[in-house]
């Protein structure tokens, strides 16, 4: 087969994929299922995230085939393009999960562990991550969303915004204000 009508195959693939042809799909899914593994493995080095992820990119594929153009670029190249920012991002989300994770533990922590002894210090891991939900329920519901879908899902600001249709701005000033309102509740208790 000439690499000409390989691209063409694809091509094809991708066109009766968005026109919801399951078959095509699946036939799509089995010749670069590997392909597209390796290359968000290649990107986030951990092989459960890199299957989580791929499994998004082949539901990205689904609902992005319709806006393939052939016009822009070859139909593989797309893909695995779709399938490494995918990655990217995830990885980005993770960083500034464990990122912003530290913050809060650096924020709430006593300024001198040596000396200084907090009430509830003691206190074991459910009782703080009790603490933690009611406080967090006690946000108002814009808040309380907002940092459930960073910290509790993963989500990255752009993605809230995208699933809350807001912009980005409003997400970023619910989050902030929402960590302030929590640091004013509990940080003195942890």
């Amino acid at each position: 087969m000439s690499p000409e009508s390989d691209i063409a195959e694809i091509e094809e693939m991708i066109r009766k994929i968005g026109m919801g042809d399951r078959a095509s799909f699946e036939a799509f899914y089995d010749r670069f299922s590997g392909l597209i593994y390796s290359t968000v493995l290649h990107v986030l080095n951990d092989p459960a995230d890199a299957e989580d992820c791929a499994q998004e990119v082949f539901f990205m594929l689904w609902e992005k085939a319709p806006m393939y153009d052939p016009a822009r670029g070859k139909p593989l190249t797309w893909a695995i393009t779709m399938a490494r920012n995918k990655a990217i991002d995830r990885l980005r989300s993770l960083q500034r999960r464990f990122r912003l994770h530290d913050e809060v533990q650096r924020e709430t922590a006593p300024d001198d562990l040596l000396t200084q002894r907090e009430p509830f210090e003691d206190l074991d891991t459910s009782e703080k991550g009790e603490l933690i939900r009611n406080a967090v329920l006690k946000l108002n519901r814009d808040q309380r969303e907002a940092i459930e879908m960073a910290y509790f899902g993963g989500l990255t600001q752009q993605e809230i915004a995208t699933r809350l249709q807001e912009p980005v701005g409003t997400v970023k000033a619910r989050i902030r204000r929402g960590m302030m309102r929590l640091r004013k509740m509990i940080g003195s208790t942890l």
